[in-house]
């Protein structure tokens, strides 16, 4: 081979990972490396059928009803974090049997570089299985599933939190909490507040597997209602629910989200102040739907 006839592949192969480069871009955001000050994790994709990337200019964000400038914007193309947070409890409605098949659908979906750690819970916090990207791996822990106790809910996210997601941090910013049961909490020591106000500090997204509120909406003293348990989780963090009569398209669902449609926005709060719960509004232009975490729990606890 010529110097010329090298010269010119080498043009070649540069104009063609150019092309790969501009086109896998254009399906997300122009990126920008803007990330310091207060980082959201946010979850955007556009049902108007355009081919536009997503930019800066195309959303809003609201602090107490301030608004607030946004300083970066860009696609996180990062590997996911997700643990499932299986209720073990006795009077669950859901058979062993069920709850391995949800379990597993998750195993099937992942992508490349995905892990998954799954946590089983009645009156204490179970790992069935750590950090894995293996489903033979994962299928065969799962015979340690079990139906035993009550539902501590609230003790089994803040175990979650803080000994399973923030040692990953700050390297990992997607990280993620499946809870698979009815939301039903009996007698843990962490209050829901608590446990809700950590996970939207840490930008930590809840969705969940519901299940039917096994006491039938019935009065819960000092904390929510079973059924408003999962909503507030979910809306307070940017998740959202499914019904775990359907986990194969959850599964697809939650996976495809976190690796497609997940961005990092960030914005330097003005007028607001760091004492306190700051309500979050984001939105978007006509086209696009956003959904992030609700509030800016205080900096200083």
């Amino acid at each position: 081979m010529n110097l010329t006839t090298a010269k010119i592949m080498t043009a070649v192969s540069f104009l063609i990972l150019a092309g790969v480069c501009a086109y896998g871009q254009s399906r997300h955001s122009v990126k920008t490396t803007d990330l310091e000050g207060t980082v959201l994790s946010v979850t955007a994709w556009r049902t108007d059928k355009k081919a536009d990337p997503l930019k800066i200019e195309n959303f809003y964000l609201y602090e107490n009803g301030i608004e607030q400038k946004i300083k970066g914007f860009s696609y996180d193309p990062s590997p996911a974090k997700i643990v499932l947070l299986v209720d073990n409890s006795q009077t669950l409605p859901a058979d062993v049997e069920k709850l391995k098949k949800a379990t597993m659908e998750f195993a099937y979906e992942i992508f490349d570089g995905d892990q998954l750690f799954v946590v089983a819970y009645d009156e204490k916090a179970e790992i069935i299985q750590e950090w894995t990207d293996d489903a033979k791996k994962l299928e065969k822990s799962l015979s340690t599933f079990r139906k035993k106790g009550n539902p501590y809910l609230f003790d089994a996210l803040d175990i979650t939190l803080k000994e399973i997601i923030m040692p990953l941090m700050p390297g990992t910013r997607k990280t993620a909490v499946v809870v698979i049961g009815d939301g039903l909490d009996r007698g843990s020591t962490a209050t829901f507040d608590k446990v809700l106000a950590d996970l939207q500090f840490q930008n930590v997204t809840v969705y969940s597997l519901q299940l039917p509120d096994r006491t039938r909406g019935a009065y819960r003293r000092d904390q929510p209602k079973a059924t408003a348990v999962v909503n507030l989780l979910t809306e307070g963090t940017g998740g959202t629910i499914f019904p775990l009569d359907d986990a194969q398209a959850a599964a697809k669902a939650i996976c495809d989200e976190l690796r497609r449609n997940r961005y990092l926005l960030s914005y330097a709060p003005v007028n607001t102040s760091a004492y306190d719960q700051r309500r979050v509004f984001v939105t978007a232009d006509e086209g696009i739907t956003i959904r992030t975490k609700n509030a800016q729990p205080p900096n200083i606890k």
